[in-house]
């Protein structure tokens, strides 16, 4: 871990202990050497602080090219191991550097939603962000989020203070490497609904009501507009 990359990672993690109230579980569940993908939910801007403040290890996390526009904020993102994407499709390009970060032994984290929820529920996955996921062959870790969204929703102007989050790590998950894309897209269907079953629990939203949604549930909510998502996801072929 560099040093600019614990330096900013305190600073983020000083930060978002002014808000909230962190409490992490399953720690031991990350791997403490070699490759591994890490797979939240995605609820709020703050996510990537929150994980990469609380993870043993450096953490290269796949972040909205967007967000590489400013000189400032590209500087940064660099110097905690960012890397853009391309919004709702993963990019070839993309593809070849989150391979070579894995290539290179580090812990790469990937949302499978591709953006923030609208009501803080599970959306459905990116398929071709699973796509991805079989093709690497490493370890995939769950990582459920609970709260975040009650801290900072993405329609909201400012975080609200004083909450508790709760961020689980799951045991990993091993899909082997899918080298041909049959053999993807044969495990496809299984790779996500474990994916999103093990997320769902880690997040405590199976818990809650109407949360025990199929992939394919899930996709019909989007389509129609109960979550406010776009119902075109634009996924590459990989």
């Amino acid at each position: 871990m560099s040093i600019s990359y614990r330096f900013i990672r305190f600073l983020a993690r000083i930060g978002i202990l002014r808000w909230i109230r962190i409490e992490a579980e399953g720690l031991d569940h990350v791997p403490r050497t070699g490759p591994c993908i890490l797979v939240p939910n995605h609820q709020s801007l703050l996510d990537p602080f929150l994980v990469q403040g609380v993870c043993p290890r450096e953490v290269a996390t796949m972040t909205k090219s967007t967000q590489f526009a400013s000189p400032v904020i590209r500087w940064i993102l660099g110097q905690v191991s960012a890397f853009p994407v391309r919004r709702y499709r993963v990019d070839p390009q993309t593809v070849r550097v989150l391979l070579r970060r894995l290539s290179e032994g580090k812990v790469v984290c990937v949302y499978p939603e591709g953006e923030r929820s609208w009501d803080g529920r599970l959306q459905s996955f990116r398929r071709g962000t699973v796509r991805v996921l079989l093709r690497a062959g490493v370890p995939v870790i769950p990582v459920g989020i609970e709260g975040m969204y009650e801290v900072w929703p993405r329609w909201r102007a400012r975080p609200r203070a004083g909450r508790t989050v709760f961020l689980r790590f799951g045991p990993p998950i091993q899909f082997g490497a899918q080298r041909g894309r049959a053999e993807r897209e044969a495990m496809l269907p299984e790779a996500e609904r474990l994916l999103r079953e093990a997320i769902l629990t880690l997040s405590g939203e199976a818990g809650r009501r109407g949360a025990h949604l199929s992939a394919e549930e899930g996709a019909r909510i989007v389509r129609e507009g109960v979550s406010g998502s776009a119902g075109s996801r634009g996924d590459a072929e990989l």
